[in-house]
């Protein structure tokens, strides 16, 4: 079954605990309005390989964030409905960032800025020394636990959000915790300026597609392969015209690249747009080894908003290929390609 209380948390970092042999989690306190709550990040997966996929971003910009502050969210925790017109992260569907950028990488490794603790405590320090700077962590919620301290950090009752991780995909004994827009993510904001860190991690074991109603695994080639990145997929969402000088609806296209040596054949393909409802089916094309594709939609099926948005190319199968994000800044450029 999905997480029980997915939601996120919101608040000032004041304290943090690195992660260890015997507590592998990293820890963050937080202050949420003068009451204490604690984030659990899990640093090492229980399940060989134990190294944990990991992606940073320092300058995170996705349609999400807007969302997220037009909410106006009260500090502390808030449940969010896992469903795609809410702020749920979902890592696949919501295109969240580039999945085959993430790396593994161990908790504790000798050595300076090699390890996940010291990734994590970096940032965190930062959130923790700025007045301004403000956590938002996805994940599901525990407590309170009336009489129960903190084994961390003291505070009674204990209080906190766990599952900071990709919350779908998982087969065996974690395939209970399964499901579409609940997955975990840490962002940390500093409003004075506009600037968002955002940190991502999932399980080298969890399954890249999945199914859109369950979350479980579906057959597919893998997204993830830390040795042969470039294989993952060879045509690539490259630009979008979004804002045409005439009229957005029969106006609005795409460009695909075929990055290998070799044609592809797109019959039956699909561009998907946020709503993930509106789709345009592509016909029985090719595109050439080496050669980009101009995809003109049709204004009947995906469209393309000014506001931010998420554009998503499957093939036949209906298997992610290639995803990308644009924000409303992006967007505001009339006539002028957004380029991924």
């Amino acid at each position: 079954m999905p997480l029980r209380k997915y939601g996120v948390l919101m608040g000032k970092a004041t304290d943090s605990m690195l992660a260890s042999s015997s507590n592998e989690h990293f820890q963050i306190k937080i202050d949420a309005a003068g009451k204490p709550y604690r984030i659990a990040i899990n640093v090492k997966s229980a399940v060989n390989p134990p190294e944990v996929l990991f992606y940073m971003d320092e300058n995170f910009q996705h349609p999400i964030l807007q969302d997220i502050l037009d909410k106006n969210l009260v500090t502390g925790f808030t449940e969010i409905p896992s469903q795609s017109n809410s702020i749920a992260l979902d890592f696949i569907r919501r295109n969240m960032f580039p999945t085959a950028a993430m790396k593994p990488i161990p908790f504790n490794k000798p050595g300076a800025d090699n390890d996940l603790n010291e990734k994590l405590g970096f940032y965190v320090s930062q959130a923790i020394s700025d007045s301004d700077a403000r956590v938002y962590a996805f994940g599901e919620r525990w407590g309170p636990e009336p009489g129960v301290k903190d084994k961390y950090f003291d505070f009674e009752p204990g209080n906190g959000i766990h599952d900071i991780h990709m919350n779908q995909g998982n087969s065996g004994q974690f395939k209970k915790d399964n499901g579409v827009y609940q997955d975990g993510g840490l962002f940390i904001h500093f409003p004075s300026r506009d600037k968002w860190i955002a940190i991502f991690i999932a399980f080298q074991v969890q399954a890249w597609h999945t199914d859109d109603k369950t979350g479980d695994p579906i057959t597919g080639p893998p997204v993830v392969d830390p040795d042969q990145p470039e294989s993952i997929t060879p045509v690539r969402i490259i630009a979008a015209m979004v804002n045409p000088r005439v009229a957005d609806v029969g106006n609005e296209y795409i460009i695909l690249l075929n990055t290998a040596d070799t044609p592809v054949n797109l019959q039956g393909w699909k561009i998907v747009d946020k709503s993930k409802t509106r789709f345009d089916t592509l016909g029985n094309v090719t595109i050439p080894g080496g050669d980009a594709l101009r995809v003109p939609l049709s204004g009947q099926g995906a469209q393309l908003s000014n506001e931010g948005g998420i554009i998503t190319l499957l093939n036949k199968q209906g298997l992610k290929v290639d995803g990308v994000t644009y924000t409303k800044t992006d967007a505001s450029k009339t006539g002028q390609l957004v380029v991924f």
